[in-house]
């Protein structure tokens, strides 16, 4: 049994996360939250690329409010993200967040965690702890010479008891670091100290490609050991990217199935055809169909074949004409510039076929 079938349900909005339940793809906005039309907008957007939990920072009254008109207008649960001021979590409770998401430790002294705690179970909404290597309590780094993971598992235990002294546990845990082995480290000490859910991701991992790469070693590492219960791929760019990345990992890890998974071959002296250019242009086409399968883009004729053999459609260029190939089986020549039509033609009659 996994770390991730054995915690805490706990039920966000109409998502249940821990206990087995299937991992949540999250995101966070990065429009300002009193902009109730622009944020709505972004997360429409989220919605339809697979976004399941949404999170909204809410450092004023007045994006507290705007928490509530928000919610009014989009389909998924919508988590209320607070720094310092213990007023703007439970403004936002009462305007309709289905999650907080709290440093204990930076919203002031025992009465103002009472009264956010109070709040949230009036209402039994979850509290999200949170805590970040680079906000390490001085005492910590001091007793481990350093910020490490050791301290970061300390750190969080420390706040969620905080929650617990309240008499609350209606708790999700989130400890993040940018270093990609101190998370996973950490990760392993706090999921034989807890039971509760976490969430999972490298923090500030950086642009498309580099935060990419260090979000699928670290998040993919973790869930492979059976830790996690929801993630978020925190990208410097458009969060539609976020959710695109967060379902690859899943999928790459058997955790996540539908949508179509697409395979290409790295190029090589034998290619004739723009490749990279076609692999592109599959990749996004194929984001439309709700398909369980694989396609594979071969750049060349000859080992083309073989090499999609394990995918259920493929196309492979050569020079002026390329191959339509199902299950490894060639099925027609095309013209070069007729593979992508042709592809899409072999999609659109699978997807006729499912529905």
């Amino acid at each position: 049994m996994t770390y991730r079938e054995h915690t805490k349900v706990v039920q966000i909005g109409s998502v249940k996360i821990g206990g087995g339940n299937p991992i949540a793809i999250q995101s966070m906005t990065n429009t300002p939250t009193e902009d109730v039309e622009a944020t709505v907008a972004q997360i429409l957007r989220l919605e339809e690329a697979g976004c399941e939990i949404i999170r909204c920072t809410c450092p004023t009254p007045e994006a507290a409010r705007a928490i509530g008109e928000i919610k009014k207008q989009i389909h998924i649960p919508l988590v209320a993200d607070i720094h310092f001021n213990y007023r703007m979590a439970i403004a936002a409770m009462e305007n309709g967040a289905d999650k907080i998401r709290i440093n204990p430790g930076n919203i002031g002294g025992r009465d103002k965690i009472e009264a956010v705690v109070s709040c949230a179970r009036e209402r039994n909404i979850p509290i999200r702890v949170g805590v970040n290597s680079g906000s390490l309590e001085r005492d910590l780094v001091e007793k481990y010479g350093g910020v490490t993971a050791q301290g970061i598992v300390e750190s969080a235990l420390d706040k969620v008891r905080m929650v617990e002294d309240c008499g609350y546990d209606n708790i999700v845990i989130s400890i993040k670091s940018s270093d990609v082995i101190m998370c996973i480290r950490a990760h392993e000490i706090l999921a034989r100290e807890t039971a509760y859910p976490l969430h999972v991701g490298i923090t500030e991992a950086g642009t498309l490609t580099g935060g990419n790469i260090k979000s699928a070693v670290g998040i993919g590492n973790i869930l492979y050991q059976g830790i996690g219960d929801t993630i978020r791929v925190s990208l410097t760019g458009d969060p539609v990217e976020e959710i695109r990345s967060a379902r690859l990992i899943l999928r790459s890890l058997g955790l996540r199935k539908g949508g179509i998974d697409v395979v290409s071959c790295p190029t090589c002296g034998r290619t004739r055809i723009d490749l990279i250019g076609l692999a592109n242009e599959v990749e996004k086409m194929v984001q439309s169909y709700p398909l369980n399968i694989r396609v594979a883009v071969m750049g060349c004729a000859v080992n083309g074949p073989g090499e999609a053999r394990e995918a259920d459609l493929g196309i492979a260029g050569g020079d002026g004409e390329g191959l339509l190939i199902k299950k490894g089986q060639i099925i027609r020549k095309i013209p070069e510039d007729q593979l992508l039509t042709a592809l899409k033609d072999e999609l659109d009659h699978w997807s006729e076929r499912s529905i």
